[in-house]
């Protein structure tokens, strides 16, 4: 299942992260493509609020990778990945990749830096720049087609 959404604004972004993360469940793997500024970042800090409330969520630009453990025990941690500075795939598995991919719930930025690595499974959202604001092209694999299937007839986002 592929579709494309239109994201006008800030808060379209928002809507449609918090449509998503209650979707999502351990050793998901949502890939985050896209130029810089398309809004990647956006998206993840607005999907760790939606799973977690309130949350600072800085960009893991630096650090690579930043993990978010919920209040709930039965939730999966949350692993946020920023590869953009990642030189060769196999650095990732020092960050915690496989622990993640096991039993995390994993948002990665910049994902086609893990070359083969990155799990056939995984959730593709792909940010562009759009007048307005931005598109982003969804590309569901195993089972998340059937679960964005009710998303997909909606316009929660515009």
């Amino acid at each position: 299942m592929i579709w494309t959404v239109v994201l006008p604004d800030l808060a379209a972004t928002v809507r449609l992260a918090r449509a998503l993360a209650p979707l999502a469940r351990a050793r998901d793997v949502i890939a985050l493509m896209g130029d810089l500024g398309s809004g990647k970042t956006a998206f993840a800090r607005a999907f760790i609020n939606a799973r977690l409330g309130p949350t600072e969520a800085p960009s893991p630009t630096f650090n690579l990778v930043l993990t978010y453990e919920p209040e709930d025990e039965t939730a999966p941690t949350i692993w946020h990945f920023d590869l953009y500075r990642l030189e060769e795939p196999e650095e990732a598995l020092e960050l915690g990749l496989e622990d993640a991919f096991a039993e995390g719930l994993s948002l990665i930025e910049w994902p086609e830096r893990l070359r083969g690595l990155l799990p056939a499974r995984a959730l593709r959202l792909t940010f562009s720049h759009a007048e307005p604001g931005r598109r982003v092209a969804i590309a569901a694999a195993g089972d998340w087609a059937d679960r964005l299937a009710p998303l997909a007839k909606t316009e929660l986002w515009t």
